[in-house]
Formats: C-alpha cells, structure tokens, sequence
C-alpha cells in the first residue's frame, strides 16, 4: 500500500457478523475503533435488506471520520466466510440459507473493496496487525469460545487452502476409541468436544459424576455449568477446578505440539474466554506442549494469550482485511 494511499484513505470498516448480532466498527492504522453501530443479523431474513440496513445504520459512523471516500476497503468475520469467493457458504448459524455473495453486495451497496474470512480467520488477521502477534510471519491462532477455531499464518499469509475453508484445527480428532465425545460436524472425539467452553462444562460434569470430592461446583445445576464458574471454583483453590483444567490443558498442548509439525510456528496465540482463565489454563497447556513436542521443536514457539480486548477484537479482526 502506497503512503499517499494511507493518507488519503486512512480508515477501514471492520464487520464481526454473529447469527444474532452485526458489530461494524470504523479503524484506524493503530487498531483504534473511532466509531461502532450494531444491527441484528437475524432481523432480515433477505440478505439484500440486510445490507440496506447496514449501510444506513453505518452512516452516522462515516460521518465521525468524514464519509466513505476516507475508507480504504471493508473486511468482514462471518461463519463459514470463503476468502476466495467473498461468500458465506451454508453457515448453520445464519438466518441465509446457501451461498451468499455477502462481499460483492457491500462492495455494490459502498463501492470500497470487500473481503470476507471466517471469525478464526479474522481473529489471526487482527493480531498480526494489531496484536501480540505483529511482526510474526508464521503462527497459530486458536480460539477457544463455543467451539475450537483457528487461524493459520504460513510466511505472513493465512492458510486458505484449496477450497477457502482450511485451518479447521478444532476438527482435528484427540480421542479415536469409541468413547469419544459426540461433535456438531459429526464425527467423534474433535478437539472442540473437550478444549471449547462447552467441551470444559462437559468435562466438568463428567468428573464430578465420578468423584465424591468436595467442590463449590456440587452447588450448581450440573447442566448450567459454564468455562467461566470452573474459573471461579479453581480461584477459590477448588482441587476439581484445578483438574478439570489440568486436563484440558494437557490435550490442547498435546494437539499443538501436534500442529507444531506442519508450519513450525513462532508462536501460538490463545484468544477468547477460556484463555482468560491464565495460568490455570496455559501452564498445563504449557507442560503438555514441552513434553510431546518434537525434540527438533522445543523451545521454540511461544505460547501467548491474545492482547486485544474481547469486545473490540472481532472487529478489529475483520477490519484487517480492509487493509489487504
């Protein structure tokens, strides 16, 4: 990108697109949101009033930052966003059946370039640019919320693959006995049925049905229980807390060490609510990863919780695009 080019079109429009809610967010080089609106996603079942209300609720936003003809481009974070066709394909979460040529409307609707990924995608994008992960031209993302999602960095580029939907490392199977977790995609035993939000609830559950031990999580519905009520438990030294994440971590740093194979990373960078839990999480996370990684391998990746703040990260994700 040319300097003159910076300064004449010095901002781009990041989009984090949910099934419920459409965060956009105007950014600046240094990662600064100058202004936010929200729409609901699933307010409109027809994609094109979709983009209509976009467009005329991101208004006020243009205005802060002197219109449209300041923005460089738009990037957009969506579930099952295709990089190469601009597309949101089949996304099970979306009000929009099919394929939907999302990036080629806005481009229409705003007349700026637009590009779509998926959230992990977009969540790497915007630590490479903005985050821990600036100046890294190989490294992991892995999003731990709901499920397991990731974004791979291969010599400064995301890994798309040949069909646009590579990096599906939450997919990739740790338990292939016939006891393996149930998975959404289908199949059993995916990373994601144990080292997602969910999948610590479910391990929860299930140590607590095979222990008599003590434990303030006995208090609860053991249906309700979230990542977040494990944190609290293991913060007032609750010993089941403790090894509910003890065995997350373990299996999440045996996966990465399993990754570490394909693109040597220099890091891998832990981002959403479960890296939050800190050392409870990352130390055995940590401890597994030294163990099983290739001897060739140790000492070499950092292991590293994202830096961007969850509210704005989406967003700022997304908009790393705009600069492409």
């Amino acid at each position: 990108m040319e300097m003159e080019e910076i300064l004449d079109k010095p901002y781009v429009i990041g989009l984090d697109m949910g099934g419920t809610n459409s965060v956009f967010g105007i950014v600046d080089q240094r990662g600064t949101i100058l202004a936010q609106t929200a729409i609901k996603t699933k307010a409109y079942p027809d994609v094109k009033d979709y983009v209509a209300a976009a467009v005329e609720a991101l208004q006020p936003a243009l205005d802060v930052v002197g219109g449209i003809e300041k923005v460089r481009g738009m990037g957009i974070g969506a579930p099952n966003g295709n990089f190469y066709n601009g597309t949101i394909e089949y996304a099970a979460n979306l009000i929009w059946q099919g394929v939907v040529p999302i990036a080629e409307l806005f481009e229409e609707a705003l007349g700026v370039p637009c590009r779509v990924t998926n959230d992990a995608n977009a969540a790497a994008m915007g630590e490479m640019t903005y985050g821990v992960a600036r100046g890294m031209k190989n490294f992991i993302m892995i999003t731990l919320g709901t499920g397991v999602g990731s974004g791979i960095v291969v010599d400064g580029h995301i890994v798309y693959g040949s069909d646009g939907f590579a990096g599906e490392l939450g997919h990739f199977v740790v338990d292939h006995s016939e006891a393996g977790r149930q998975c959404g995609c289908g199949r059993h035993g995916c990373l994601e049925t144990y080292c997602s939000a969910t999948g610590v609830a479910r391990t929860a559950r299930e140590i607590l049905s095979r222990s008599d031990d003590p434990s303030p999580l006995r208090e609860l519905d053991p249906e309700s229980i979230t990542s977040f009520d494990v944190f609290q438990a293991a913060e007032k030294g609750d010993k089941l807390a403790r090894e509910i994440f003890e065995y997350t971590g373990e299996l999440l740093g045996r996966s990465c060490a399993d990754f570490a194979t394909f693109n040597t990373p220099e890091a891998f960078v832990f981002f959403g609510g479960l890296a939050k839990a800190g050392d409870y999480i990352m130390e055995p996370i940590r401890r597994a990863y030294d163990k099983h990684v290739l001897s060739i391998f140790k000492g070499k990746a950092k292991l590293l919780v994202s830096t961007l703040k969850g509210a704005e990260a989406a967003v700022l994700g997304a908009s790393a695009l705009g600069w492409e």
